[in-house]
């Protein structure tokens, strides 16, 4: 009996128009992933990493083809709908945009819990703690450093307990000391279970994947 894919993506093509050009980010890309298994999307910048995890969580559709988060589609479907899909399953790590800035740190994780319908303050406090964060819970963005935003963004990411977790270079911009700590927690959440779609150029966090599939142009060159 086959097992169905946590995530999978069948034939994805996204193009943008800018003027008379017409960028070709994503070109016939397919993908499965499993439950409990590590993803690791490598390539050159400009190689449609982002475009494709923007795809993968609802964020953007594609031109064409579809994607199935645990059999159900996710593609051509209301934003309301993606979007409560994305939020009862998916923790999601953009380069920016990760935390409001109006927020503490410690408001920005419990607002993630609030929009999905939960509330558990322990779990919250328990995460500032694993990413030593504590003395910072209630600083504002704009007052932590950049590794500081790093480790707080990705707790948001896993503050609902997600099945799976899509990061776009999690472990980008930080220092070696900070990517460690990163991989840790990485590799905690899916030691307890969960998922892990990675884009990154870090040659330390591709290592930790199960399979890495590289993109060039748009396309799978190899996986």
């Amino acid at each position: 009996m086959e097992v169905t894919p946590l995530i999978e993506a069948e034939e994805l093509y996204r193009f943008y128009h800018i003027g008379e050009d017409e960028i070709r980010a994503l070109r016939g890309v397919s993908l499965r992933v499993d439950s409990g298994e590590i993803l690791a999307i490598v390539g050159p910048s400009g190689s449609g990493k982002s475009t494709l995890l923007a795809c993968l969580t609802g964020l953007d559709e594609p031109d064409g083809g579809r994607v199935l988060l645990k059999g159900q589609r996710l593609t051509r479907r209301p934003e309301s709908e993606r979007t409560t899909l994305r939020v009862q399953n998916i923790g999601i790590f953009l380069q920016s945009g990760n935390l409001f800035d109006h927020l503490s740190l410690q408001d920005n994780l419990r607002l993630t819990q609030h929009l999905a319908g939960k509330l558990d303050e322990d779990y919250v406090q328990a995460l500032i703690e694993q990413f030593g964060l504590g003395h910072l819970r209630s600083a504002r963005p704009i007052h932590i450093s950049g590794g500081e935003a790093a480790r707080a963004g990705l707790a948001a990411a896993m503050v609902n307990q997600p099945a799976l977790i899509v990061a776009d270079e999690p472990t980008g911009e930080v220092d070696a000391e900070t990517e460690s700590v990163l991989i840790e927690s990485l590799l905690a959440f899916r030691e307890h279970g969960g998922t892990l779609i990675l884009a990154t150029h870090s040659d330390a966090l591709a290592a930790t994947a199960d399979r890495v599939v590289h993109l060039l142009d748009g396309k799978v060159r190899d996986d």
